[in-house]
């Protein structure tokens, strides 16, 4: 199936599966249809499975957007408790298209504690509650992980949340990271379980060690991370030009903070020297670089940011950049790092997801099914390709997965002839249909009215109002007056522009009120027993003395 094909079954508003092999257009499909959904004021929950999957696409966990934490399994208990949760109840409950990247790595029960999450907050018993639900990876990656002592985890497709959301398989089949037609066979060989003798003939002449000047600049791929570390610093250590070190910042609450500091790529401490071997770590296309571009540090500007000599000649002064999580268009917290790593190793689950021109490859310890197809599906080319070392495991993919295959693409092949007999009137209405349904605007380019010209023209955002005010010194009270707004809701902008850093922490404090300030011992000690993610039971627990914002405050500032 090609994009645009896929993109049109997704504006229908049907569930969907998109799927395809590495370098198919997946993620560059998702951004398409993200983008539409907002030029029509729909805003999507975009979420992922992992914390470095997230942290890619500028989302949240599948298990913190949900509510399910670490558990797989949901009591009647739990859900009560989830819909006390006033922050959580509202995020899900006015969601319209929940997004789940790399779905190969969500286990069947965790997609079904996620059903019944959705269908409990938003009160509505359709299959995750409602939402239109785009499952999005490739089921021949990494597999979910299974804890020490649980049963083998199954894969989502086999979870009966799946089975009832019946979604549409759109499987890419398009290819725009390999343009070596021998490599894209062997994949293929490798995908399908068919290597044969001339498959590993193909992978043995490339048992090769870079050699020459051109060695060092290739990223290494090992299974651990032990291999990985001892590689970059054994690098890193023979360099003799200066040491620079850039320390992440962070703003928000500390459990939220160590999310994304779990899923960034970038380390706390980053350690950089002329003549490192480093990665970009975040997709900018405006500044010429994706996660995965490769390049040296050539030097560092005059304010000390480092300047990339990518591998393709661009000259790239690096600024920093901020990983956030969202709620629809709160930040409720963030980190702030120069968006690079060293890149003279790193490890095959860490890369999924990436393209490299080149990389020196180690698959003798891989461990698990997918990790050497993921790893090898890394390069554009054979000629890209060093491997040091492969064993059997390495190019084995998950028996289960073979026998789904020929089902989604069989479903794929279906559901194109199937789409493909709508008239262009019948796929329009459908559009708009659900658009409508979303509460979104059918036309992108609608009139404006007088106060919406007025604040384009000024270049002004709803937050940037509100910041012009409180400068000015007037009060929360004042300037919901002015904007004709919620108290509430001026609160939760200056939130916001906190994020932002557009006010420090001492200008947000002078909002709480006297008593709670007063008080704010016991109520920091409240929050640290019950947990700073439900404000209801903190709120219960001080017997309402204190306001939801009050609370709302005191968590973003002091916890």
């Amino acid at each position: 199936m090609t994009q645009d094909k896929a993109f049109s079954i997704l504006k229908t508003g049907a569930n969907v599966f998109l799927t395809g092999e590495p370098g198919s257009g997946k993620t560059h499909s998702i951004n398409r249809y993200v983008e539409y959904l907002r030029e029509h004021d729909i805003e999507p929950a975009i979420t992922a499975s992992t914390g470095i999957a997230a942290t890619h696409i500028g989302g949240m966990t599948i298990h913190s957007w949900s509510g399910i934490g670490i558990q797989k399994v949901l009591s009647e208990e739990d859900l009560d408790k989830m819909g006390t949760n006033e922050r959580l109840t509202k995020r899900v409950s006015r969601s319209k298209v929940l997004i789940i990247d790399e779905i190969s790595m969500l286990d069947a029960l965790t997609l079904s504690a996620v059903d019944a999450s959705c269908r409990t907050l938003r009160r509505n018993q359709d299959p995750f509650g409602g939402l239109q639900v785009v499952f999005v990876g490739d089921f021949f990656q990494l597999p979910p992980v299974t804890r020490a002592g649980d049963r083998p985890s199954q894969f989502a497709f086999m979870s009966s949340a799946w089975e009832e959301a019946r979604p549409i398989v759109c499987y890419l089949s398009e290819q725009h990271r390999q343009d070596d037609e021998e490599f894209i066979s062997f994949l293929s060989s490798v995908r399908s379980g068919d290597i044969d003798e001339g498959a590993h003939l193909a992978l043995s002449a490339r048992k090769i060690e870079p050699k020459g000047a051109e060695a060092h600049t290739h990223t290494r791929l090992y299974s651990h991370n032990v291999d990985v570390d001892k590689v970059n610093s054994q690098k890193l250590g023979v360099l003799s030009t200066d040491l620079r070190e850039f320390v992440m910042e962070s703003i928000g609450p500390e459990r939220f903070i160590l999310g994304l500091k779990k899923g960034c790529l970038s380390p706390e401490k980053l350690h950089l020297k002329i003549g490192a071997r480093v990665m970009f770590t975040k997709n900018s296309f405006d500044q010429g670089f994706v996660n995965g571009t490769l390049g040296e540090i050539e030097s560092f500007s005059d304010s000390g940011s480092p300047i990339v000599r990518t591998k393709r000649g661009s000259r790239i002064v690096v600024e920093k950049a901020e990983w956030s999580i969202t709620d629809g268009s709160r930040t409720l917290a963030k980190i702030i790092q120069i968006p690079l790593r060293l890149a003279w190793a790193i490890t095959v689950h860490k890369s999924q997801g990436m393209t490299l021109d080149s990389a020196v490859i180690d698959l003798s310890g891989a461990f698990e099914y997918g990790q050497g197809y993921v790893a090898l599906s890394r390069v554009r080319a054979f000629s890209g390709l060093f491997l040091l070392g492969y064993n059997q495991r390495a190019l084995e993919v998950h028996p289960d997965i073979l026998l789904a295959d020929g089902g989604f693409k069989e479903a794929s092949f279906g559901a194109e002839e199937a789409f493909g007999k709508l008239s262009l009137a019948e796929q329009e209405k459908m559009e708009s249909n659900f658009i409508v349904a979303c509460g979104g605007k059918i036309e992108k380019g609608r009139p404006k009215k007088k106060k919406e010209i007025k604040k384009k023209i000024a270049g002004q955002s709803t937050y940037d109002e509100t910041l012009i005010l409180w400068k000015e010194g007037k009060s929360v009270a004042e300037i919901a007056s002015v904007r004709s707004v919620t108290e509430r809701t001026i609160v939760s902008h200056l939130e916001e522009l906190f994020m932002r850093k557009a006010i420090d922490k001492n200008e947000l404090a002078k909002i709480i009120s006297d008593s709670a300030t007063k008080n704010l011992a016991l109520i920091l000690k409240i929050l640290n027993d019950l947990g700073v993610d439900k404000l209801s039971p903190v709120f219960e627990k001080l017997d309402k003395k204190y306001s939801y914002e009050d609370l709302r405050l005191i968590r973003l500032l002091y916890t």
